[in-house]
């Protein structure tokens, strides 16, 4: 088979022929090349640590530290020239350092592989998104706590099936996001309390004869300690796979709330009030203003999922220690962290900026026979009936009411008591929505005390 032909089978992507195409499949620094700060902060610490150690002279690692400090201005600046020939960011980065310092830029590699620097790179990097994500996740609970402090005691109606349930409030249903968040925010915290290992020196996987100090690195790049073991510091990458994890489910959360958005926010409901900054006309319908910014953020999640099947699909089968599959671990998770950063910063801009329509809220708050529940537990409280005839009653009643087209507060004490004669006029106090929420006192519920409460434990735990 002829040159020509080969390179017209591979189509004209690859003008070189099979050359081009393993440079391409192989080469990392189309993307990698967002560890640049990270590898160059590794190696100055190792750089340093051969130093300390006698490993590598003074005068040469002096001029390695701060030949890396030029090459990381080159690229902070965008003047620095990436090369795909030269694969990924460390040989890019090695390559460069040496054209700037000259010989000594050659010791720098002594006692690591890039197996074990890759490695490191990649934790600093996902741990700088950790920290990230938690400080996003405050700033949107801080949101929160705002829209639930101006509706502590704002009446709407609360869903079950989507469908009317009980009464809670404004407030309640606010911090009920806050728990979520809060929840999503330790688990990226206790994550990071996991991956804050440091595999730098455990070279390709076995480890290496020069005399380093593992402790002195690890402590130099903020981590707790270093990795226990050489193979698996090379081979692991679950720190990766529990930051997806957590940004799964964290995505999750947004996306249900992106839902409620979008619905709170119909004609039909007009809970809330997007403003301008989040929303969108349509090209068509002048009266249209859509909620696009939460459809996109219950849209984008899908990617974080994604993200997370596919380094896991990456993982399963691979043995100890490092494959070059591992190189396919960046990207996913690079997209994934892009993403969620961009869904939490727009959620909180859009709670920071809705408004709340409490005369709405409070309106279909009293729909649907929402109060229900409450006669229920009055006829069980008040009449000592067991809790499965009090709801027959108050079932026959709320047919009742639906036939003769009214809700449960409109019928008549008569008419009541035509379904069970022990009820008396009282009952008309707890059939009232603000009734019916400041009666639900137990912890975590939707009484205004208890939601105030709640906000007030929340502002003091946050930052």
């Amino acid at each position: 088979m002829t040159e020509t032909t080969t390179n017209a089978m591979w189509g004209g992507r690859f003008a070189a022929g099979p050359d081009a195409i393993m440079e391409a499949i192989n080469a990392s620094i189309g993307f990698d090349k967002r560890l640049a700060k990270q590898d160059i902060e590794g190696s100055r610490a190792h750089a340093a640590m051969l130093a300390a150690t006698g490993i590598l002279s003074d005068s040469d690692a002096e001029a390695i530290r701060e030949g890396l400090l030029t090459v990381l201005s080159e690229i902070e600046a965008g003047t620095f020239r990436f090369s795909t020939a030269l694969e990924d960011i460390h040989m890019n980065v090695e390559a460069r350092l040496k054209e700037v310092i000259g010989e000594p830029a050659g010791r720098l590699h002594t006692g690591r592989s890039r197996n074990d620097q890759v490695a490191t790179d990649f934790r600093l990097w996902v741990r700088d998104q950790v920290d990230a994500a938690i400080a996003g996740l405050e700033a949107l609970m801080r949101a929160l706590l705002v829209q639930a402090e101006a509706g502590a005691d704002w009446v709407m109606p609360g869903f079950t099936h989507l469908q009317t349930a009980q009464p809670v409030t404004w407030g309640h249903h606010m911090m009920a996001y806050v728990e979520m968040f809060a929840r999503d925010r330790s688990r990226f915290s206790d994550a990071r309390t996991r991956m804050n290992e440091c595999p730098l020196g455990a070279a390709a996987l076995a480890g290496t004869s020069f005399p380093i100090d593992r402790e002195m690195t690890a402590r130099a790049l903020g981590f707790d300690r270093p990795a226990a073991n050489s193979l698996d510091a090379v081979s692991d990458r679950d720190f990766a796979l529990e930051f997806l994890a957590a940004a799964s489910i964290c995505a999750m959360h947004l996306s249900r709330f992106a839902e409620e958005l979008v619905i709170w926010s119909s004609a039909q409901f007009r809970f809330v009030r997007l403003s301008d900054r989040f929303s969108t006309g349509s090209s068509i319908m002048p009266q249209k203003k859509n909620p696009d910014a939460a459809e996109l953020i219950r849209a984008k999640i899908g990617r974080i999922f994604g993200a997370n099947v596919a380094l896991m699909t990456v993982m399963k089968g691979l043995p100890l220690a490092y494959s070059k599959d591992m190189q396919e671990d960046k990207e996913q998770v690079f997209d994934a962290a892009d993403t969620l950063m961009l869904a939490l910063a727009a959620m909180e801009g859009m709670v920071r900026d809705m408004s709340a329509n409490r005369e709405a809220l409070e309106a279909a708050a009293g729909s649907g026979f929402s109060t229900a529940t409450d006669l229920a537990d009055w006829l069980v409280r008040v009449l000592g009936l067991p809790f499965r005839e009090a709801h027959h009653v108050t079932g026959s009643l709320v047919a009742m009411a639906e036939a003769g087209g009214v809700d449960l507060p409109d019928l008549t004490l008569e008419q009541m008591r035509s379904v069970h004669p022990g009820i008396t006029a009282d009952i008309f106090e707890v059939l009232g929505v603000h009734n019916s929420v400041a009666s639900r006192m137990s912890y975590g519920g939707t009484a205004p005390a208890q939601v105030r409460a709640q906000i007030a434990r929340w502002k003091e735990q946050l930052p």
